[in-house]
């Protein structure tokens, strides 16, 4: 599918009047899992990324280049439209913009910046927010660096966490003016929250996690949210799995063992396209 197509599917999913959970993928293996499993979308997150490509905690010391890197490599390796989260776009403005340029580049249909301090201060103990009006310079230059008009970007804000329903409400009504295409939600926990939300935008919500409270979609889609993430649990168990079969083989056990334990000889032929790549060797090939 190409490029245009994956992001005009997630502008549809934004202009649509469902809520739907993405796929948290981590590689060009993962997303293909999903795409076949029937995902619409899938999520990469700068912890995933983090996690992934340095086997390192989420403090924003992946660098742009290699976020980048690993996206070319899922969107590479899938249709599936890939919505990113750029973190606070590795700089100010003019770091934003060409955060915008890379991630484009790299394939993605949709991508955020957040209003979060990052990375972390000297002395500081918590993340706070950066300024109203440093946020909406950022947006502005996200929005005027896109090449690509079908590219969706989205504004991320923890305000909730850091000011309550008075500050993001502050917030969201300024940042809706940038030209952004919808807003990301960190923290928001009860029902009464989204509704103040939906009240206080026009644009549509994306929440950042889904407590018992928010779990009926139908009540979040009635009030503005189409994409609600459901947690980064795809990597978690990717690695536990990783280290249960070296411990395993460390500890003596034998390889016929973990025969119940490992992909089957089909979902190695969804995760390695290998159906592709058969039919690619006979006609190219021979």
């Amino acid at each position: 599918m190409l490029l245009s197509e994956r992001r005009k599917h997630y502008r549809q999913i934004l202009a649509g009047n469902v809520c739907i959970h993405p796929a948290s993928v981590f590689d060009a293996m993962s997303a293909r899992m999903a795409e076949s499993l029937g995902f619409e979308i899938g999520m990469f997150s700068g912890s995933i990324g983090s996690g992934t490509v340095l086997g390192a905690p989420d403090l924003v010391v992946l660098t742009l280049t290699e976020f980048a890197d690993q996206l070319r490599r899922i969107t590479r390796g899938s249709d599936l439209p890939m919505m990113v989260d750029a973190d606070h776009g590795y700089g100010n403005a003019l770091s934003v913009m060409r955060t915008v340029e890379e991630l484009e580049a790299s394939g993605v249909s949709a991508l955020m910046i957040e209003d979060t301090v990052l990375p972390a201060p000297f002395g500081g103990k918590d993340e706070g927010l950066v300024s109203v009006e440093e946020m909406l310079g950022k947006l502005r230059a996200a929005v005027a660096a896109r090449q690509d008009p079908n590219l969706v970007v989205l504004g991320r804000t923890a305000a909730l966490r850091h000011g309550g329903v008075a500050e993001i409400t502050k917030r969201l009504k300024a940042y809706q003016e940038t030209g952004i295409d919808g807003i990301f939600i960190a923290g928001a926990r009860t029902r009464e929250e989204v509704e103040s939300l939906h009240a206080a935008t026009k644009l549509p919500l994306l929440l950042g996690g889904t407590p018992p409270e928010l779990a009926d979609r139908q009540f979040l889609a009635a009030n503005g949210v189409r994409i609600a993430l459901q947690g980064h649990h795809p990597f978690y168990a990717a690695a536990k799995a990783v280290y249960d079969t070296l411990k395993y083989l460390r500890d003596g056990g034998a390889p016929a063992g973990l025969k119940d334990r490992v992909a089957s000889d089909e979902l190695l032929r969804i995760a390695l396209k290998r159906d592709d790549y058969d039919r690619r060797q006979r006609d190219y090939l021979r």
